[in-house]
This record gives C-alpha cells, sequence and structure tokens, in this order.
C-alpha cells in the first residue's frame, strides 16, 4: 500500500475558475467600484461567495498562463478550458460573470 494517497480534503466547489495572478499585478488591481481591485478578488466579492473551501465556486489565482494580454487579465474556466476569456481592464463583473456563466448571489 506503499505509495497511495490517504488523505483527502472536501470542498464546496462545484466549479473552479482561473485567474492569472500576472496579468492583475500588471494592472495594478482595475476592477471593482474604484478600479483598484485584483479581477479574483472582486468577482469573488460581486458574486457574493463564502470563502475558500466553504464557497460554492472556486476562484484561484494561477501563475502565469503565457497569454499575457496588454490592459487585460486572462481566465480560463477549468470546466471548459480550451477556451479561454480575455478580460479588459475595467470590464463590469456583471459581463465577466455572464460570459463564464456564473450567477449572481450563490451562496
Amino acid at each position: 500500500m506503499e505509495g497511495r494517497l490517504k488523505l483527502r480534503v472536501p470542498s464546496n466547489w462545484d466549479r473552479t475558475v482561473l485567474v492569472c495572478a500576472k496579468c492583475s499585478k500588471k494592472l495594478k488591481g482595475g476592477f471593482g467600484s474604484k478600479g483598484r481591485t485584483p479581477l479574483a478578488k472582486a468577482l469573488r466579492k460581486h458574486l457574493g461567495l463564502k470563502k475558500g473551501r466553504q464557497a460554492e465556486l472556486g476562484i484561484v489565482e494561477a501563475k502565469c498562463m503565457g497569454a499575457c494580454p496588454r490592459g487585460a487579465v486572462t481566465v480560463v474556466d477549468a470546466g471548459g478550458p480550451r477556451e479561454w476569456l480575455i478580460v479588459p481592464k475595467g470590464t463590469e463583473l456583471d459581463v465577466v460573470a455572464e460570459e463564464l456563466g456564473l450567477g449572481r448571489n450563490l451562496s
């Protein structure tokens, strides 16, 4: 039985969305009411998600994804990774959520 994983951590996530941390850092925020919040944090707040594994949806910042758009952030829906979303700075969060097929107030 050596070499088998024994520990598992439960999660309430139904879906996972990856947001490029490097793109977000280059924009120095760019989203939210004042335009200073990183996309991942702004989207979590906009959707009313709980924190961490307690949320119904995981929005995770990942290292560089290699697309590197100017003035935008790369976003990947882990359930449909063949199409990546390029989100320009200042895009309304309702538009981003709709493009990803996410409803508001999931909790």
